[in-house]
């Protein structure tokens, strides 16, 4: 199983890259230090000497989780709040259909992770946190556009795109990855059903000129 790190990354990109691509792997029970010193190719006892407990092995993985999913998700592509649902569209559907699959072996160590964290109270606040990071942007992108209710709104993207996720990553269509284009317009359905209609009245009303 061979793991990649950036050229000049550290120990630690190195050990908790090797953990997430064994749960992805092998699932949590194949997760150990030991499993991780063998797989990255380290002397025996470095991840212990790094991460001491499982505790701090798994939130090293998070940690590393929440940075490579950023990478992936591309937050800086998300559009400027004043433009159309198109480009919202666009945007959200690149990061799922990413996550579908260049992305696919973080998403199911992201999947291990959080059931794991169902367990374990002091990993789910831990990986909450970590992944607030999209939602608040993705709050405050749809605020900006508009939207009645963003937090009911935003639950309904990330659930819609959670659902696709793992439907076709661990799921009944884990044989089948929706081509982006499928994407786009699954999500563009469900933009115009939040506030399509009124975003579109209100642009047609800006654009008309005295009568």
């Amino acid at each position: 199983m061979p793991v990649s790190t950036a050229p000049g990354g550290s120990r630690a990109e190195l050990v908790a890259d090797t953990a997430l691509a064994l749960l992805a792997e092998r699932g949590m029970r194949g997760l150990t230090h030991r499993a991780v010193d063998e797989a990255a190719g380290l002397p025996q006892g470095s991840t212990s000497n790094l991460a001491r407990t499982r505790q701090t092995l798994l939130e090293l993985a998070v940690r590393r989780l929440a940075d490579r999913e950023a990478r992936v998700l591309g937050l800086e592509e998300l559009p400027d709040p004043h433009g159309d649902l198109d480009s919202l569209a666009h945007a959200l559907a690149l990061a799922t259909h990413r996550s579908l699959t260049r992305g696919r072996e973080l998403t199911l160590a992201r999947y291990e992770l959080a059931l794991e964290a169902t367990r374990r109270p002091e990993l789910r606040a831990y990986f909450d946190a970590t992944g607030a990071r999209f939602r608040d942007q993705l709050t405050a992108l749809v605020t900006a556009m508009g939207s009645t209710d963003p937090a009911r709104h935003v639950l309904s993207l990330v659930a819609w795109a959670d659902g696709l996720m793992f439907s076709c990553v661990a799921g009944s269509y884990g044989k089948e990855v929706p081509s982006l284009e499928d994407v786009r317009a699954g999500l563009r359905e469900l933009l115009d059903g939040m506030f399509g209609r009124r975003v579109v009245h209100r642009e047609n009303s800006s654009s008309a000129g005295p009568s």
